[in-house]
């Protein structure tokens, strides 16, 4: 059955949160990008994350440039509204293990939800982003999605992969988000420089 809430992800919401690193804890605290995103306060969500280590499958490893069984750090987040039971999205992080090592809170899921998001944690490593590439792309859902997205029949799910850059061209993130099809909106806005 759709909820009764319309998620609208936009493109901008990667220079918001770059433009928070530098804030103080107390202002990153008080919302991330998905109070950004849903207009929902950080009250009205239920924040959930699962970190575990893994190695590098074939896809991975070349999309972040090291060898095959590479230690990564996979990074598992469900954010629901707590009204309802369903999470908003399915996420799945990555990271390089030894780019983030050196701050163990960054290895830690109770840490999460970090104030100022993956841009503040990677910032806390001295790793500043330069662009972030989203690939969007829509299927059926899983039998396994459909039935943890709580989707209406027939309803298909939204895929994006998110890579992002740092200032050295390197990949240092690389999130899967599965969105649900029957309320969420993709909003790509492109500023132009004037001549």
């Amino acid at each position: 059955m759709p909820k009764a809430y319309e998620v609208v992800r936009d493109n901008l919401r990667h220079q918001w949160e770059k433009n928070r690193v530098h804030a103080p804890r107390a202002e990153r605290a008080r919302t991330g990008v998905t109070e950004h995103d849903t207009g929902f306060e950080r009250r009205d969500l239920v924040f959930h994350a699962e970190y575990r280590e893994t190695e590098a499958p074939a896809d991975l490893a070349d999309a972040f440039r090291v060898p095959p069984g590479t230690p990564l750090l996979e990074r598992s987040y469900r954010t629901r509204y707590a009204a309802e039971s369903a999470p908003l999205s399915l996420v799945t992080s990555y990271l390089v293990r030894h780019m983030i090592a050196a701050n163990p809170a960054l290895l830690d899921e109770s840490n999460e939800p970090w104030p100022g998001g993956t841009q503040h944690q990677l910032h806390t490593v001295g790793i500043e982003l330069c662009r972030v590439e989203e690939r969007v792309t829509a299927r059926p859902p899983t039998p396994e999605e459909a039935c943890a997205l709580e989707l209406a029949a027939g309803a298909p799910v939204i895929l994006l992969r998110k890579t992002s850059y740092d200032i050295h061209d390197r990949v240092v993130d690389l999130c899967r988000v599965t969105l649900p099809g029957d309320r969420t909106e993709l909003l790509f806005t492109t500023p132009l420089e004037r001549w």
